[in-house]
């Protein structure tokens, strides 16, 4: 059976590195679930962040402002509750 992960080897420096070991030790995992999670997490997070900069793009560009927001959810949600299920 072929294996589902990947093994995936790297250095850090001692301090982080004992760090590390008493965050996963704090949370009762082991390093590969704790550095699993913290991966995904970054890995969202950067997701995230280019949505975010890529919805600041487009409303600049269409003139939107923070003060529209309420206005535009409000609108939409106005739409989604007149439109059949």
């Amino acid at each position: 059976m072929p294996r589902t992960t990947k093994t995936i080897t790297f250095s850090l420096p001692p301090e982080m590195a004992e760090r590390l070991d008493e965050a996963m030790q704090q949370r009762g995992r082991s390093r590969s679930e704790f550095l699993r999670e913290a991966v995904l997490r970054y890995i969202e997070e950067c997701e995230w962040r280019e949505l975010l900069r890529y919805g600041e793009e487009r409303a600049r560009e269409r003139g939107v402002g923070p003060e529209d927001v309420a206005g535009l959810v409000e609108e939409y949600r106005a739409e989604e509750d007149q439109s059949p299920a």
